[in-house]
């Protein structure tokens, strides 16, 4: 057995754990470990749970118990609430805890449940709405697993495992089983891939192998670290569902060019975690196959009238026999008393046979989904919902799950998401005034997916992306945050989908266009509180530009939403050094305003050299020598400036990797302090009059507050903002001459900061959320062009002089002005886009 503590001490001073800043637990020393807690727990046999972290002091618990002959049933790691339900139904002698800290030994009040001499696990299905069912193991079915996975996977006594799954997962528990059985060794990883560090962690810990979940492998690639896993890393492995057969492929052609191996491999808790396996040299050629069964295993196909399927390619439901069969489900602690009850696993998964005896599995017999790694039950989501008061209907695949609720569907696809640990995206919501029902009262599941089949969005979803994104190529599993997307393009694309499906849902910025497009609108008529902010700044500018009305900050303002949008939408690209993908948002910025200032250089026959190098707002000259453009483009030249001196510490490796692992939050707030310092310093050195308030050092700070409120994602970072504010604020007002409109502007400012850190959603009538969005979206071209009126137009008219008639016209002239330069630019755009669809389709056809 692989807790045999004789055979673990017999390995001596071999490395078995290792983890932190290069801690390490022999052999020898986990065997010891294991043996004194062992001691501590009863005499007689009995269920102890363990929480299942990946711990030295976990794995010692788990092992020791098993050693000293009790069975062991592991507990999610941090989650109190359902180890509670756990311990309440299974009822064990002692539970290993972390209670604030510190590692417990809990004895319980309950009288402790029986249990049958085989039992020596009891895991938990992945099914996920709090009420997953017991799999009762057997030490032999645990090792025998174990061995077969040693086995297949050629585990070297010299290797050693990245654990990132959880232990209370059969994946990641069989990932420790195999490699204690090998006599290899495991690192615990101490968070996520995702995590800053990562990889440079990965590369210490020596690691030669890496297990995970197909979403392990995409937030790898989503990270760009595909090409980054370290050189020792020889043996990737696959499981917990399904992988897309182009993702098997191109891992499998990874792993070989460094010569490597991929494997993928589907199992089931149900036995002890795997079932089958492809070989690495057959994933080219299968890429959407399961493989053939473990050593020691036989599978099979059985149709529904129970006779064993033998014709090639012929379908059935897969059937696994072999020694690491459960012995049984267990509901309750009064169902651990049972012995073995199953000599093979019907699998619940349809699935056909190639010519080469190869499994591929075809689709689900139950009502069942298997998302991130979780199966899924759709009945338990139901009974769960029908809990809260909802009466609902609920089907779907392993892709996506659809909800059918009777009455109002404000927040369900965020009870289901906390429901079953999966994501909001992986959810669609459908209201119906009733839900259809067959003569017998049951639900009519045909009818209802016949009804969302026929819903269709007002547009083509795909199509707004690609107008939007041209000439970049967009397809459906993009999302608006994998194309790289923009705050100039965040307001258009929030207005499209407000049109084509009637309310972008929240968090569509992280979701796939085919998932989008079969998404429940917004549930009630709101505007994201930043797009108000961008309507109420630019309103702001164009009426104080016109008028002597206190409107004073509306620029301010559009420097803070700036900086919120450059952490929003381009972090990601900072932190990996994707220098190109950070700057291409600047490309919108810039030809509009070198077509500006081409146009200004034939009006005045002389080109405006200081604008063209981006240094109009540093005072250097003034408008009327025709060297630089009229004051109101500073906006433009500051915004690019600051862009740039966001960029330049990242340019730089080392600053990158210590501003990457400090995250978002702690990089904005070492750019605000340096920005304050400017602020304080620059003016005293570099006297520029009025003309300061054009320049980085005077606005660089408000950017870096945008930045912080983005990146702010608890209370207690929000209220640090805030805090923050309210000392900045104040401080600005007074250093700004101490008058009352710099009061005015200030406080007007810190009031915004409280409403974007503070208000998701302003409620706005519904008739209103297009037209203000409008405004949002056009917000730039309203900047540009607005003076153009007043300045160009009305005085061609004869119409010059203040007055309230000429003040109101060249207002609403330059708004108006503004959006129909952006209608024009939407019209261009999609009608580029629309040319290039009709080419690529009469290419594909030639």
């Amino acid at each position: 057995m692989f807790f045999d503590l004789a055979r673990l001490r017999a390995r001596g001073a071999r490395p078995c754990l290792s983890w932190g800043a290069g801690e390490m637990l022999t052999y020898a020393g986990l065997a010891d470990a294991a043996g004194q807690f062992g001691k501590l727990l009863p005499q007689d046999r009995q269920l102890i749970a363990v929480e299942a972290a990946a711990d030295p002091e976990a794995i010692i618990a788990y092992l020791g118990a098993l050693a000293a002959g009790h069975a062991v049933m592991p507990l999610p790691a941090g989650d109190a609430a359902t180890a509670a339900k756990l311990e309440e139904r299974f009822r064990p002698a002692a539970s290993f805890r972390c209670l604030d800290g510190c590692w417990q030994l809990l004895a319980h009040s309950h009288a402790a449940a029986a249990i049958h001499p085989d039992l020596t696990l009891l895991l938990q299905t992945s099914g996920s709405t709090g009420h997953g069912r017991g799999v009762r193991l057997s030490a032999q079915a645990l090792d025998s697993n174990a061995l077969a996975i040693a086995d297949y996977l050629e585990i070297q006594p010299k290797d050693r495992a990245a654990l990132i799954l959880p232990l209370h997962y059969s994946y990641g528990l069989s990932v420790l089983h195999s490699h204690l059985a090998a006599g290899a060794s495991l690192w615990l990883a101490p968070g996520s891939v995702l995590d800053a560090g990562f990889a440079d962690a990965l590369e210490a810990s020596g690691a030669t192998s890496l297990a995970g979940v197909p979403h392990h492998f995409r937030l790898l690639e989503s990270a760009g670290l595909t090409d980054a896993l370290p050189g020792r890393i020889k043996t990737l492995t696959v499981a917990g569902g399904a992988m897309e057969p182009a993702q098997v492929s191109a891992w499998s052609a990874r792993m070989q060019t460094r010569g490597g191996r991929f494997y993928m491999m589907y199992g089931q808790t149900e036995a002890t975690a795997r079932i089958s396996y492809l070989p690495p040299e057959l994933a080219q050629d299968n890429p959407g196959a399961a493989g053939r069964a473990i050593p020691g295993g036989r599978l099979l196909l059985r149709n529904a009238a129970g006779q064993e399927v033998t014709t090639a390619q012929g379908e059935g439901e897969l059937i696994y026999r072999g020694p690491n069969v459960m012995m049984g489900y267990a509901e309750s602690h009064a169902d651990l008393t049972r012995g073995a009850e199953l000599e093979e696993l019907a699998t619940g998964d349809l699935a056909r046979r190639d010519a080469n005896g190869l499994y591929h599995i075809t689709g689900r017999l139950s009502r069942m989904s298997k998302i991130a790694g979780l199966r899924i039950g759709h009945d338990a989501i139901e009974r769960a919902l029908a809990a809260q008061g909802l009466e609902a209907a609920v089907w779907g695949d392993d892709s996506r799950i659809s909800i059918a609720v009777c009455g109002p569907d404000t927040g369900v696809a965020d009870l289901a998401a906390r429901l079953t640990g999966v994501g909001q995206q992986h959810f669609t919501v459908l209201r119906r005034k009733s839900l259809p029902r067959r003569a017998n009262g049951k639900i009519d599941y045909p009818a209802l997916k016949a009804q969302s089949a026929r819903r269709k969005p007002a547009k083509d979803v795909l199509a707004i992306y690609q107008a939007a994104f041209a000439p970049q190529s967009v397809g459906r599993n993009d999302s608006f945050a994998s194309l790289g997307g923009d705050s100039l393009r965040h307001v258009e694309l929030s207005l499209a989908l407000d049109e084509a499906l009637g309310g972008a849902p929240a968090g569509w910025e992280e979701m796939p266009i085919k998932d989008l497009e079969q998404s429940a609108p917004a549930p009630a008529a709101s505007l994201p509180f930043d797009l108000a902010a961008r309507v109420l700044a630019i309103l702001a500018v164009v009426v104080a530009h016109q008028t002597f009305w206190p409107v004073f900050g509306g620029a301010a303002a559009m420097v803070i939403l700036m900086g919120m949008s450059v952490a929003g939408f381009r972090w990601e690209a900072l932190q990996s050094g994707d220098m190109r993908s950070f700057f291409k948002p600047v490309a919108a910025v810039l030809i509009p305003y070198y077509l500006i200032l081409a146009a200004y250089a034939a009006a005045w026959e002389q080109v405006p050299w200081v604008s063209v190098f981006l240094a109009g707002n540093f005072a250097l000259t003034i408008p009327e020598t025709h060297l630089m453009l009229p004051y109101l483009y500073w906006f433009i030249e500051a915004y690019l400036q600051m862009t740039l001196l966001a960029a330049l510490p990242f340019a730089l490796p080392p600053v990158r990797r210590w501003l990457a692992d400090q995250g978002a939050f702690r990089a904005g707030f070492c750019f605000l302090g340096s920005a304050v310092a400017l602020r304080l310093g620059v003016p005293e050195v570099w006297n520029m009059g009025s003309r300061a308030q054009f320049t980085v050092p005077w606005v660089f700070y408000l950017f870096a507050l945008g930045w912080c409120i983005t990146a702010a994602s608890t209370l207690a970072q929000r209220l640090l903002v805030l805090a923050a504010a309210c000392v900045i604020m104040p401080m600005a007002a007074y250093l700004g001459g101490n008058w009352y409109g710099g009061w005015i502007k200030y406080m007007w400012l810190l009031a915004l900061i409280a409403g974007l850190l503070f208000i998701p959603r302003l409620p706005v009538p519904r008739i209103a959320v297009r037209p203000l969005m409008r405004l949002a979206q056009a917000a730039f071209h309203i900047y540009l062009l607005h003076r153009f009126v007043p300045e160009l137009l009305m005085p061609m008219a004869g119409m010059e002089g203040r007055s309230g008639l000429n003040d109101a016209l060249a207002v609403f002239g330059g708004i108006a002005l503004g959006l129909a330069a952006a209608a024009l630019q939407r019209q261009l755009v999609q009608a580029w886009a629309s040319t290039r669809s009709r080419r690529r389709i009469s290419l594909a056809q030639a």
